[in-house]
């Protein structure tokens, strides 16, 4: 699946901000309560810290199935972040074996670690459209996807930098618009990659729903 990200990163987040347009109530509403499941699990008596491991994963692929289907304009829907529940196994071994994966090359340097990250970085869109693969061929796919990319989405990452010291001066309110916008970009990024017919206007491709 050796491809390269052909559309400038100023012109993916330009169109993830076509995509928003209309949808950020949904968009914000979406990650604050992604947010704060992930943090009110925290506190859960008895569960703490790891019942937000087991959860983290599978929230990550319903986002992603949610990013995925505001970014292509189908339809996005609040329920979407929880569709990754249906996929509980895979996103949890896929979570699970990127923090191991991520761990062993930090300790060679911290460099790899980072590197790492970038090559596992789609693993959860590719989960989110395959019913039927398991965790460890979404991160063998995500490395091949993301061969000579890295650097590319490195860069991207680096555009919202400016956004983010700017967020702080709000005092984070400023972060409720600017997380969408970097998930829907990063969404962008992946169709880019996966989908390329769909950034030329080409009829979408659809999101499998976990229930297919």
């Amino acid at each position: 699946m050796d491809s390269l990200s052909k559309t400038a990163n100023r012109d993916l987040m330009a169109q993830a901000r076509e995509s928003l347009r209309g949808q950020w109530g949904l968009a914000i509403g979406a990650f604050v309560i992604f947010a704060l499941i992930l943090n009110v699990v925290q506190f859960v008596p008895y569960i703490g810290s790891i019942g937000g491991i087991i959860i983290i994963g599978p929230m990550s692929v319903g986002m992603c199935i949610f990013a995925l289907a505001l970014s292509r304009n189908q339809n996005p829907r609040l329920p979407q972040i929880f569709e990754g529940f249906q996929k509980f196994g895979v996103a949890l071994g896929a979570y699970l074996l990127m923090v191991l994966f991520v761990f062993l090359w930090t300790l060679l340097f911290i460099i790899p670690g980072y590197i790492a990250i970038y090559a596992y970085s789609q693993t959860f869109y590719i989960i989110a459209e395959d019913n039927n693969i398991g965790p460890l061929e979404a991160i063998r796919k995500s490395k091949e996807m993301m061969r000579g990319n890295k650097w590319k989405r490195f860069c991207l990452d680096l555009r919202f930098i400016g956004w983010m010291l700017l967020c702080l001066l709000t005092f984070g309110i400023g972060f409720l618009w600017l997380v969408p916008y970097v998930f829907i970009s990063q969404a962008k990024f992946y169709d880019d990659l996966a989908h390329p017919a769909v950034m030329q206007d080409a009829e979408p491709v659809a999101v499998e729903s976990a229930q297919a």
